[in-house]
């Protein structure tokens, strides 16, 4: 059988407006990403999720789309993404795109045909009320509760009441209507065409509940016909599943047969990943990891440190959101929606280059498909000055020359401010700085990802945490025919840590933060400096 693609993939996280502009107009295109693709490739990543950059008022970072089938022109055209999808092919990288179907723009056409005429075929296109009422279901209420008070907004021109789960400006889809599924399968079958690989389905929960007319466990088969309609096409593309759910809920989604989404992003792992930072502990991995299912059949997990939305806390406890706030958000402005942080990791960890690149190692060491942001391998920082979850996209710091090097336009006509003062200003952190230093976090990140693409452990293979006598080390061992041990200090201070499996008495490393002594002794000791990370083979398989 031929290997999936995605079991040992790294995934490069794109936000096309905001990382290289080739036009110069002061704002990120397809063009621009092209260009670096050596740069993503040379990274180690072998396939890239890019974020909307379909046709839109861009009043949502692009997820407010007005046409699924055009590009918008700040990015350029058809043919543009043409000669990325060739260049990326030429590279061995494969490109994942957004489909943003839960709704649309108040602009697209459809809408605007929807609320000219009650009788238009596009009237059903959306959801519509003459008086707005409370939903059966607490889920269902606005996703931006300090921004939208209702999911309900009036329409003067349409005479009613239109439902919008987002932005107002987001009217939602009526996804139980057959014509707007038909739609669904022309925009997938359009850009399938182009040569995609798969699809991150944007609000994935919330699209089910509305399939199945408010009802989730009614509106899988919404997930179902989507990953038939796909495999049918192309039989490796990818559903990467936007569910932010309790982990007993996620064989929902996968499907007992792994027949609905493929990738599932687990924000259930990524809160508490962030707990153990907070603690510099990793029980909270450890429990974490023991309460989620194993994926079914040829399904896995996508994990990540941070996205381009706010880090949203919902999935732990009331006390344990609190001490991941007060640890990494002590400033109310550095909070959103009354969940969420909406920072940047490398200014949660204060800048520490160890405890970045550890958190890294962390990161690359958790069972899944690691997915890295843009700006993540070199410790960009944020900009708390903007609104909201616009606080964490700035434009990408390739250099410390002119608008760092993203845009030869003049500084006022960026896409975003560029962060320019502070530790994390771009003339002290960007690609360039860090590309011919071996102590870099772009190093230390290139070196993990490269070695990360060849441990088949990990993408195909089972996993286990191991007590190894410090709580504050995170151990786990991957096995699929061989082993691998990697372990991780999330503390300040150096540590010896001893190994009891009898089965892996015999080790050597693959990857270390640093040039450690041989691991010896029977049980076997491993030593780890403050923020150190390790990663090992039995020595009889290390040339396996």
């Amino acid at each position: 059988m031929r290997p999936l693609w995605y079991r040992n993939a790294v995934i490069y996280q794109i936000d096309p407006s905001l990382f290289r502009d080739a036009s110069g107009d002061g704002y990120g295109d397809l063009r621009g990403i092209t260009e670096r693709l050596d740069y993503i490739r040379g990274l180690g990543a072998t396939a890239i999720w890019l974020m909307p950059f379909y046709q839109s008022p861009f009043d949502d970072a692009g997820y407010d789309v007005s046409d699924h089938l055009q590009v918008d022109p700040r990015f350029g055209d058809l043919a543009d993404v043409v000669a990325l999808m060739e260049k990326a092919e030429e590279l061995g990288i494969h490109v994942i795109i957004e489909l943003v179907v839960q709704h649309t723009s108040s602009a697209h056409r459809w809408f605007q045909e929807a609320r000219r005429d009650r009788d238009s075929p596009y009237r059903d296109y959306y959801l519509w009320t003459d008086q707005p009422h409370d939903e059966p279901h607490d889920e269902i209420r606005p996703i931006f509760p300090t921004v939208e008070d209702s999911i309900w907004s009036w329409d003067e021109e349409a005479g009613q009441y239109y439902r919008h789960l987002f932005y107002s400006h987001e009217p939602d889809l009526n996804l139980q209507n057959p014509r707007v599924l038909h739609e669904i399968e022309r925009i997938m079958s359009f850009w399938l065409r182009l040569g995609v690989s798969g699809f991150r389905v944007d609000a994935a929960v919330h699209m089910v509940r509305q399939a199945g007319g408010g009802d989730l466990a009614q509106g899988f088969w919404l997930l179902e016909h989507m990953r038939d309609f796909v495999t049918l096409r192309r039989p490796e593309t990818v559903l990467i599943g936007e569910i932010d759910a309790d982990p007993e809920h996620y064989l929902e989604y996968f499907g007992d047969e792994g027949d609905r989404v493929t990738l599932l992003l687990n924000f259930w792992l990524n809160n508490y990943l962030f707990l153990a930072l907070a603690r510099r502990s990793a029980e909270p991995l450890c429990r974490a990891l023991a309460a989620q299912p194993l994926p079914p059949g040829h399904t896995q997990y996508a994990v990540w440190m941070r996205n381009h939305d706010e880090l949203s806390l919902d999935r732990l406890e009331p006390h344990e959101r609190d001490e991941v706030m007060a640890t990494f958000a002590p400033d109310e402005s550095m909070r959103a929606y009354d969940r969420g942080i909406r920072r940047r990791l490398a200014p949660m960890l204060e800048g520490d280059a160890r405890r970045l690149a550890a958190t890294h190692a962390l990161l690359f060491s958790l069972p899944g498909t690691p997915i890295v942001r843009y700006g993540e391998e070199i410790g960009m920082g944020d900009d708390l000055s903007r609104p909201e979850r616009l606080a964490v996209r700035t434009p990408m710091q390739w250099s410390n020359e002119h608008n760092a090097g993203f845009s030869c336009a003049a500084s006022e006509r960026l896409a975003a401010p560029l962060v320019a003062e502070g530790p994390f200003a771009f003339d002290r952190v960007n690609v360039y700085a860090q590309t011919t230093r071996d102590d870099s976090l772009l190093a230390h990140t290139g070196n993990m990802i490269r070695t990360r693409i060849g441990l088949r452990e990990i993408g195909g293979g089972r996993h286990a945490t191991l007590e190894v006598g410090d709580p504050g080390v995170f151990a786990i061992r991957h096995d699929n025919d061989s082993t691998v041990l990697m372990l991780t200090n999330l503390t300040d201070r150096e540590t010896v840590v001893q190994i009891l499996d009898e089965d892996l008495q015999e080790m050597v490393d693959v990857l270390a933060n640093c040039d450690y002594e041989r691991p010896e002794g029977s049980p076997l000791r491993i030593r780890l400096t403050a923020y150190g990370y390790r990663w090992l083979r039995r020595k009889q398989q290390f040339f396996g």
